[in-house]
């Protein structure tokens, strides 16, 4: 008789998961290795794929990988065909410690610094949407908008109806949403274009596991260019949450800006960029990128950050404007959790005399995140820092002022996922009066507020202080 093979015992089934899982941790410690430029992160992934059998490796799998750079790495070549614009002129007459901001940022970017822009500021959705359905409205031979929360409610819809209309008298429509800021599972706003025939693109949208960097990386930018002559951005969703007169349950304070001039051009490139990402459609030709004549006298350069060949340049920049200030540092926004670099020379431009206020709000959207705000803003209980903190509605700004000189608006928080992990747009202005005027508009938030005092962090229950200090650990996906 033909000896049978011995029956496969759970011995050997343990065996083969053990190896499984070996091999599975070996490949993350190498992968980590490889390609984690923070040691800390590195140790971290590390730890869990071999402390964690195959729960670690799957983690990883999902969250650890950067799979955008590769990606954008091969776009070069096809978006070669994109008109930059020409350098600017000669600088104006800056202090000298501002004009090193220009000069890091030339470095960092390789993108032109333009003179001639003029710009309007908005300070809420009441104000912003408006101007820009009017703008929609008198399009006439493009419009590219792109939204990180596109709802499909009062506002939305009143979006989708311009564009719709604007479409059918022949202009050309491009809509960019996150895919999963405007619904993964299910988007209404998506749904409700498609009905309307309106040419869009969900923003790393794939339901297969080994194209999932949307996990944990979204596009954050909120755009808007008509005719690549007229630009908007800020921090403004499409939402009714942002319009205070309908009264909404959680209703939410931002600002926008209308751009005029040369820069629009800037706003035209980092969506045409995305949206080629996307779909693989470049868009040429006259109708996105006319010629721009100059509508003022503010110099602009456009950053953008995320995952790719731009990781890093923002908070390289922030960094720079941050030790360069000699005299006041501003800084707006509705989350507040830098990294330790960033961190550090925030701390040490006060510990240098220079008056720094922080501007948050007294409760946001997310309280895991004011969890965590709570226990990092501990580390900035040193003399010259003010944390203001706003009360309702949530304000949702992102803004920051250097000497009255420099000032920073657009898509990006002060957080380890703005700067690392979403795909966000700002832009650097050189300008004493719009500074004057962003300095006018966060005196009047500081003065609807309150300080947060090192007491006040002090006094807290212990058992609300652990709670806030472990919520921190979260920090770079918060």
């Amino acid at each position: 008789m033909i000896p049978l093979p011995p029956p496969f015992s759970s011995a050997s089934a343990r065996d083969l998961f053990a190896l499984a899982d070996a091999l599975a941790a070996i490949w993350v410690t190498g992968h980590a290795l490889l390609t984690k430029r923070d040691v800390r992160a590195a140790i971290g992934w590390i730890g869990l794929a071999w402390l964690s059998p195959f729960v670690g490796p799957v983690l990883y799998c999902l969250f650890g990988i950067n799979r955008v750079s590769r990606r954008a790495s091969r776009l070069t070549a096809r978006t070669a065909p994109y008109e930059r614009p020409a350098m600017g002129a000669p600088l104006p007459d800056l202090p000298e410690h501002i004009a090193a901001i220009a000069g890091v940022g030339d470095r960092l970017t390789g993108r032109p610094l333009l003179p001639g822009n003029g710009f309007a500021l908005y300070r809420s959705g009441d104000e912003a949407y408006p101007a820009m359905l009017e703008a929609i409205r008198r399009a006439e031979r493009s419009v590219a908008l792109a939204s990180y929360i596109f709802r499909a409610d009062r506002v939305g819809a009143a979006f989708i109806d311009a564009l719709a209309a604007a479409q059918a008298r022949g202009v050309e429509i491009r809509v960019l949403i996150d895919g999963i800021g405007s619904g993964y599972l299910f988007s209404s706003a998506a749904r409700a274009l498609g009905r309307r025939g309106i040419k869009f693109a969900r923003f790393m949208h794939h339901w297969l596991p080994w194209r999932m960097p949307f996990l944990n990386m979204r596009n954050h930018k909120k755009l808007l260019v008509v005719d690549g002559r007229i630009g908007f951005t800020g921090g403004l969703n499409l939402g009714a949450e942002n319009l205070r007169r309908l009264r909404p349950p959680r209703p939410v304070e931002d600002v926008q800006f209308r751009i005029d001039g040369p820069a629009v051009a800037l706003l035209m490139l980092t969506f045409a960029e995305d949206w080629s990402f996307t779909t693989g459609e470049v868009l040429a030709g006259e109708a996105w990128w006319p010629a721009i004549a100059p509508a003022g006298r503010v110099w602009a350069r456009g950053v953008g950050s995320g995952p790719d060949e731009d990781l890093g340049k923002l908070a390289s920049l922030l960094a720079t404007a941050v030790t360069v200030a000699k005299r006041r540092l501003r800084i707006v926004t509705p989350y507040f959790l830098p990294e330790l670099p960033l961190m550090a020379a925030i701390v040490l431009a006060a510990l240098r005399g220079v008056a720094v206020e922080i501007v948050l709000p007294e409760r946001s959207d997310h309280r895991p995140l004011d969890w965590a705000m709570r226990a990092h803003l501990a580390f900035f209980a040193v003399p010259g820092m003010t944390i203001h903190l706003t009360g309702a509605p949530f304000d949702h700004s992102k803004l920051a002022t250097v000497d009255g000189a420099w000032c920073m608006l657009g898509s990006a928080n002060w957080d380890a996922r703005s700067l690392r992990l979403n795909f966000e747009f700002t832009l650097e202005c050189y300008d004493s009066a719009m500074v004057e005027t962003i300095d006018r508009l966060i005196d009047e938030k500081i003065a609807r507020g309150r300080v947060l005092s090192p007491a006040d962090l002090a006094a807290r229950h212990p058992l609300f202080r652990l709670r806030d200090a472990a919520a921190r650990l979260l920090l770079p996906y918060l």
